[in-house]
């Protein structure tokens, strides 16, 4: 009873993420594992969230899945329909977890929150941008994307915001159906969020972190984040929750 506002944190949770029929090839399959990590953060947070209790209610939602070629898998030319009904052109299946993450959107909505954070390691193009340590944040609200890099600076968690560029939008728009999974050769992490922004209302404050470049650590980079899944955004969440 005494929450201020609803807060939904949604998670890309692909288990391991082989592209599909969009094979990928070996060398990039190797942590793969790691493409749940949006959705580690979010429970990561959770672990702590009772003990810090801030006066809001957080939502921790996540689609969780594997991505494998089989009979049964999803083809290049498929078309999708989401749960907002909007229909979406599959060309290539290695873009998947914008799928998944599409229909997690439009669930958190149902929960009435006043913001929805998003994290996901979504594209290698986010890590061509920002390398191997920074975060790209992308929102539909000025505000909240200060909110989250005052938070990352306070946590220690390197961010820095990316344009959803309204241009850009014609990029992920298909000739048979209203949207498809990929948008080209360029800007692939801004074209990413810009399918994502598709999904969510605009009059609903929304943040998404492009984690892919942090979330897992090749080498030892620092005292404290060694080789391995670093649990990266955790501390920016908890930072973000307990300012309410």
């Amino acid at each position: 009873g005494s929450a201020k506002k609803r807060v939904a944190l949604v998670g890309k949770a692909v288990t391991f993420d082989s592209g599909g029929l969009s094979l990928k090839p070996a060398d990039y399959m190797t942590w793969m594992k790691v493409d749940m990590a949006g959705a580690a953060s979010v429970l990561g947070a959770f672990c702590v969230l009772r003990e810090l209790a801030p006066a809001v209610e957080v939502h921790g939602i996540f689609a969780a899945v594997e991505n494998m070629p089989s009979g049964n898998a999803y083809r290049p030319g498929d078309i999708l329909t989401a749960m907002n009904k909007k229909t979406v052109e599959v060309l290539n299946t290695d873009a998947e977890g914008r799928l998944t993450l599409m229909d997690a959107l439009v669930y958190a909505q149902k929960q009435k929150p006043d913001t929805i954070i998003d994290l996901a390691t979504l594209t290698g193009a986010c890590m061509v941008a920002l390398g191997e340590e920074i975060t790209g944040v992308m929102a539909n609200d000025a505000k909240l994307a200060n909110d989250v890099l005052v938070a990352a600076k306070a946590a220690g968690e390197k961010m820095w915001e990316l344009p959803l560029e309204k241009s850009y939008k014609k990029l992920v728009k298909s000739t048979v159906a209203d949207l498809q999974n990929i948008g080209g050769k360029y800007g692939g992490a801004l074209t990413a969020g810009l399918f994502l922004q598709e999904f969510v209302n605009p009059q609903v404050p929304w943040a998404h972190l492009d984690i892919a470049g942090p979330a897992f650590a090749e080498r030892d980079l620092n005292a404290y984040t060694k080789r391995g899944a670093t649990g990266h955004a955790v501390r920016t969440l908890l930072q973000y929750l307990v300012r309410f």
